[in-house]
Formats: structure tokens, sequence, C-alpha cells
């Protein structure tokens, strides 16, 4: 990559020469699809997948992508600030960033033939969002075709979404390792999210009780399931601005857990709200049976009393 910074491709032939010569030399490629309005969670994300490929390239993707939006969701004041995400990519050594219009992922309009997600997208965020995840499958299949990674790199903040992509690549025997990376956090615990720049103060105070429930139900997961959710819902009780769209403790691979789980056994907690006009959602995972002082001294996860306090 030259010091001025990664080259920026608007077509899938652009993409291609650009990718030539590491096809050529058999580097690996690393590859990071995004909607764009990079933050610094998407910086962790170049990270990872720079240690995954080393002196092979890596390609930021930025397309908001139509397909995966319902009717009445925010397609059109989705923050699209592609100078800004460049500019991130620069400073993160990214050496592509593919940035193509709708007509080129989409040339002729609504695909005709689509990812079929599976039972798995009718649950969480599916059934608020029905046709979602056949839209995000869709378009990262295309985005696999197009840049043909050896490495492709979500975060866990989107754990359906990272799942479900999961699936596919193994379903549908595609040549990728898809790696999930840990959900980056401000000092407060709200997870980083593109869709946090539609809060305002108060509503980025209230924000932070997604984390909270999430804290309140790892703290109580020593004590069974029931006990985890009990405490979590009572978490979005004392909450304000918070209208909860679902609050669910799964297993890992998304799931039903039984009511009475052995120790140790591993599950993951999510939520999804609206605070104001913004939908948000966290997850988090959980241990059963282990409690909080079995837990390593580094956890990096905020005091949930004093995340309260430092608002």
């Amino acid at each position: 990559m030259s010091a001025a910074g990664p080259v920026l491709a608007h077509t899938r032939e652009e993409l291609a020469t650009l990718l030539s010569e590491a096809r050529r030399s058999g580097l690996p490629v690393g590859l990071v699809p995004t909607m764009g309005a990079l933050h610094e969670g998407h910086a962790s994300l170049v990270r990872v997948a720079r240690d995954r490929v080393g002196e092979g390239p890596v390609v930021v993707s930025v397309f908001v992508n139509p397909l995966q939006f319902g009717a009445g969701e925010d397609l059109d004041r989705y923050p699209r600030t592609l100078d800004d995400d460049v500019e991130l990519c620069r400073r993160e050594g990214v050496d592509i960033v593919f940035a193509p219009s709708v007509d080129e992922v989409y040339p002729g309009g609504e695909p005709q033939v689509t990812v079929e997600p599976g039972p798995l997208a009718l649950l969480l965020e599916g059934r608020t969002r029905p046709g979602h995840f056949r839209g995000v499958l869709t378009v990262v299949a295309k985005l696999f075709g197009l840049v043909r990674p050896d490495v492709a790199v979500f975060g866990q903040k989107d754990y359906q979404q990272l799942t479900l992509i999961r699936r596919m690549a193994l379903d549908l025997n595609l040549a990728v390792e898809v790696v999930g990376a840990e959900t980056q956090r401000e000092p407060d615990g709200l997870a980083l999210s593109s869709r946090n720049r539609y809060l305002d103060d108060e509503q980025r105070h209230q924000a932070v009780a997604l984390s909270l429930v999430l804290h309140a139900a790892r703290d109580a997961a020593q004590y069974g399931v029931e006990v985890a959710l009990d405490a979590a819902r009572a978490e979005v009780r004392s909450s304000i601005g918070l209208d909860l769209d679902y609050l669910e403790i799964t297993d890992p691979d998304l799931g039903p857990l039984p009511a009475a789980v052995p120790d140790g056994t591993e599950g993951r907690i999510l939520v999804a709200a609206r605070i104001g006009g913004t939908r948000l959602i966290d997850n988090m995972p959980i241990t059963f049976g282990t409690p909080p002082s079995a837990r390593s001294a580094g956890d990096p996860r905020p005091d949930p009393l004093l995340s309260q306090g430092d608002l």
C-alpha cells in the first residue's frame, strides 16, 4: 500500500485489477464488510484482518445495502461518510476500499436469486425485521464472490448475523474463514455502533442501559438461566427511555437452553431496544454456574454501578 492511503475502487473491474497481484503471488486476502460510517469498532475488525493475512491485502467494503432494510427503516438516513471512512482506513493500513454503487452490486435491479437464510433468520432480529437476513446473506455472498477473501471479519455485536454467515459459509462450501471479533465498547459499556450517532445527549445516557442489562444477567448466571433472565428484566424495568424489543438467553448457536444447565455451560444473552427513534442491539457471552469471583482478574467489563455514576 502506498503512503497516500488505500486505493478506492468503485467497480468490480477496478477491484479485480487491484487484487490481481495478490492472486498471482498467492497472498491471502482479508475482507471487512461494512455499511460505512466507520468507527473504532470497525478499526478493530481491520486489525484482526491484518493479523490474519499479514502482508496480504486487506479490503474494506463500504456499501449501504438496500436489500437488508425493511419498510420504515433508516435506509435513507443511514449515515454515509465515505471521506471519513477512507481516512480511518488509511490510518489502519487498509489496502483497498471497495465502495460500489447499488447498480454495481445489483445489476438489473433487485436480484431474482437470493440466499435463503433458513429457520434461524425467523428468530430475534428476524421477528422484528422480516427479510433482513435474506438481504444480509445475499450481499455478503456477493462480496465473497467479488473479493474472494481467505478471511472475512465480522463483529460479534451483530451476533445473529455472524452466526448466519458462518452457517452460510458451511452449508454452501464457501472457501472463506469467517472470524468473529469481540465487541468494542465505550468506557461506560455502550457497544460501538454507527447508529449511536442518532442519539442526543439524554438518549446516549439512557442507551448504556443495554449494557447494564447484559451485565446483570451475567452476574446472576451462577444461579441458572431463569434467575439470570429475571435479573436482566429487573434492570430493564429500572431503566428510563428503554423500549424493549427482545431479551433472550440462548446457547452459543442461538438455540434453546434447558431450564437447568450444568455448571460451565456457555450461553449468549441478546437484547434489542429502542431509545427514542433509534433501535440498538447488544449481546454478551454468559457462563452458568460460574460466580463473578471466579472470573479472570483481567475481565475488561465496566462495573455497572460505576458506569451509572460516570454518566
